[in-house]
């Protein structure tokens, strides 16, 4: 491509209006993305994938259209102008659509602060291979580990730059390097697998892969001889890797998209209180090295640290500008979008109160009851909060663990359980939802 993204989204803009459109945003996105995986120490795949993409909205008076299109020339452009603005103008009208004030767009905003893009030189093919082979050999080093499903490796770059008639402009670049490995213990049909992963924006952060390898050894062996728990009403403890599940439930629910289609358990809780009492759940997009972080929003409006539930109390929705027009209320900044549809809201980096106690310290005082590290599947009513589950992780008796279990489900209230958390020290502040250990009073498990 010999264009900048800036140079394209602005030729796009102009063949927008050179087609008759009143108002457009133009939206393009490149990237690249190396991925290898080892098996038996040995490189068994290695696959490289670069594009752009490049999308446009456009709108007459109250109806809009999107389009997109993998082609950058002038032709393209020319011919994706004219191909939405016919579409807008037979598309239905929608009295909440339209661009922001731009006196309330974004400015002035400090990308280096964000630190989202590698600082150092990316990992090379050959790096990201050897440091998945270490991760797997770390795993294999263990009696026990029959084999390793999964070792891979990977490191993707994503720049994208997004132009609107209102007069906004802005881009930005996103890196992220992984590695992770799945180990498997047992034969037939006494198979247990576990994994343990990382990611991060800067290689230099990422975990150790002989770290890597060992935590997925130690959690797969820890599985081995799951059974099915016994039936009945417990507390369960979510362990932190699986704890965010019930937050993004909660996201779900007080979502613009939701709330305003009257989906959403939590449609009239406005005010009132969703979480326990002293715990805060809040959004911050500006975090330095979090994935989750942006300048601003899918709309160009600015971005900042703002509760979502202050003392457990909810204080406020997930809004663009459409969804908070619908409800008489101004967009929260959490418009996100792709090249071929309009904004839809969407929450960034979130962090909770957390506790100050161990998990180990939850399970003591829980007695009895079930810890959960993988989830599978879901039986959630959005309107009524009805939850059901399928789950795996051991059994506890006596504040300590007894045996793995698997092949059993917890189902309960989701307005409930949010009410009766308590949650751990233990959150991984890295993670774009940083969200600890939490336990839950009064679910029914069904196993045995």
């Amino acid at each position: 491509m010999t264009q900048s993204l800036s140079d394209l989204t602005k030729a796009l803009l102009s063949a927008a209006k050179a087609a008759g459109a009143d108002a457009a945003d133009a939206l393009a996105v490149d990237g690249t993305s190396v991925s290898i995986d080892v098996r038996g120490g040995a490189l068994e795949h290695a696959e490289r994938s670069e594009g752009v993409e490049i999308g446009l909205r456009v709108m007459m008076g109250k109806r809009q259209a999107c389009v997109s299109a993998s082609d950058t020339s002038a032709a393209t452009l020319a011919q994706m102008a004219e191909r939405a603005v016919a579409m807008a103008k037979e598309a239905p009208e929608d009295p909440v659509i339209g661009q922001a004030d731009p006196d309330d767009l974004a400015k002035n905003w400090d990308l280096d602060a964000l630190e989202l893009a590698e600082s150092a030189e990316p990992p090379t093919p050959a790096e990201l291979q050897d440091m998945a082979a270490r991760a797997e050999a770390a795993a294999l080093a263990y009696d026990g580990i029959a084999q390793v499903s999964d070792a891979g490796a990977g490191y993707g770059g994503r720049r994208l730059h997004l132009e609107m008639s209102n007069g906004f402009s802005g881009g930005y670049q996103r890196t992220g390097t992984s590695l992770s490995v799945v180990a498997i213990t047992g034969t037939g049909t006494e198979m247990e697998r576990d994994y343990y992963g990382d990611s991060r924006i800067h290689a230099a952060d990422l975990d150790a892969p002989e770290l890597i390898g060992r935590m997925a050894a130690e959690r797969t062996l820890q599985r081995a001889g799951a059974r099915k728990p016994p039936t009945g009403a417990y507390p369960v403890l979510y362990d932190e890797r699986v704890a965010n599940s019930l937050i993004g439930h909660l996201m779900g629910a007080i979502n613009g998209s939701s709330v305003v289609r009257g989906a959403s358990f939590l449609r009239d809780a406005m005010d009132t209180p969703v979480l326990p009492d002293g715990m805060t759940l809040w959004e911050d997009p500006t975090l330095a090295r979090v994935n989750g972080s942006r300048p601003f929003d899918g709309e160009g409006l600015p971005v900042s640290r703002r509760d979502i539930v202050a003392d457990g109390v909810l204080k406020g929705w997930v809004l663009d500008l459409a969804t908070g027009r619908k409800l008489g209320l101004a967009s929260t900044g959490n418009a996100s979008r792709g090249t071929s549809a309009p904004p839809s809201p969407s929450v960034s980096n979130l962090r909770i109160t957390q506790g100050t106690q161990t998990q180990a310290e939850l399970l003591a005082e829980m007695g009895t009851g079930l810890l959960i590290t993988s989830m599978i599947g879901s039986s959630i009513n959005a309107t009524t909060g009805d939850y059901s589950r399928g789950a795996s992780g051991f059994w506890v008796e006596n504040g300590e663990i007894t045996y793995p279990v698997n092949e059993c489900t917890v189902a309960g209230n989701l307005r409930d359980m949010l009410r009766t958390m308590t949650p751990a020290n233990d959150a991984r502040m890295h993670l774009t939802r940083a969200i600890p250990s939490m336990r839950v009073e009064g679910l029914t498990i069904a196993g045995a």
